[in-house]
């Protein structure tokens, strides 16, 4: 139960990120069998990324217990701030680490046929893709301090932390192009997302005195899901 608990909240936060990395491949113009290609080093990326970020999560809640409160406050400042999200309607521009990246590398005015890199006159040049990869792994590390301490709210137990996080973010790719089609049909998703965040701070901040169990936990979340999407659906077919 706790498995599942741990991967239904990983799965579902993970959906506003993929709705983050549609923006990104739109600003960039992104062709469909590239974003195939950077999906697969992102989540690469992430499985090694999140292995970090766990086993240091994990170590900090064990030595200092305030770290556990500390993580508590910090979903419910997650919370409020996705609660006051609203959609981001510029797809055509790009994020401002682009311009910062563009100082670092010599960036080609193409795909170069889905390349990361490519050699012209000697001179190594990224492409495109490079850059989107990077930054969606930066956005992937961003949602993850977000991720990573409500999924320690629900167990302690390193194995089942790295093992749902790696099965959601192993899913990612499939996920992604499901609901390409499918995204202005979720349109009160993070909603339903930012009570989740809220409930687990919740659950952290008060464990010491009043311990909230695994099925409460999972039956508020799969709750909130369906209500959110539910209630999204309705709003779609009524307009």
């Amino acid at each position: 139960m706790s498995f599942l608990t741990a991967y239904l909240v990983e799965k579902s936060l993970s959906v506003d990120n993929l709705f983050v990395f549609l923006l990104i491949f739109k600003s960039f113009h992104t062709p469909l069998p590239y974003q195939h290609k950077v999906l697969f080093w992102g989540v690469f990326g992430a499985i090694v990324m999140r292995g970090i970020m766990i086993f240091s999560g994990l170590a900090l809640v064990k030595e200092f217990h305030w770290m556990y409160i500390l993580f508590g406050l910090f979903l419910l400042y997650s919370a409020t701030k996705m609660i006051m999200h609203e959609p981001v309607a510029a797809a055509n521009q790009k994020p401002p680490i682009y311009h910062y990246l563009k100082k670092w590398f010599s960036v080609t005015e193409d795909y170069v046929d889905g390349r990361f890199f490519v050699k012209k006159c000697k001179i190594t040049y990224a492409t495109p893709l490079f850059i989107v990869l990077v930054i969606i792994e930066i956005t992937d590390l961003v949602f993850a301090l977000d991720s990573i301490p409500a999924v320690i709210a629900i167990t302690q137990d390193p194995f089942i932390v790295y093992t749902s996080n790696i099965f959601a973010i192993l899913g990612l790719r499939s996920l992604y192009f499901a609901i390409q089609g499918l995204q202005n049909y979720f349109i009160y998703l993070h909603y339903g997302l930012s009570l989740i965040l809220g409930f687990i701070g919740f659950k952290m901040l008060v464990s010491s005195f009043f311990p909230i169990s695994v099925g409460l936990t999972l039956g508020f979340i799969a709750l909130s899901l369906f209500l959110s999407i539910t209630l999204s659906l309705a709003s779609k077919v009524k307009h």
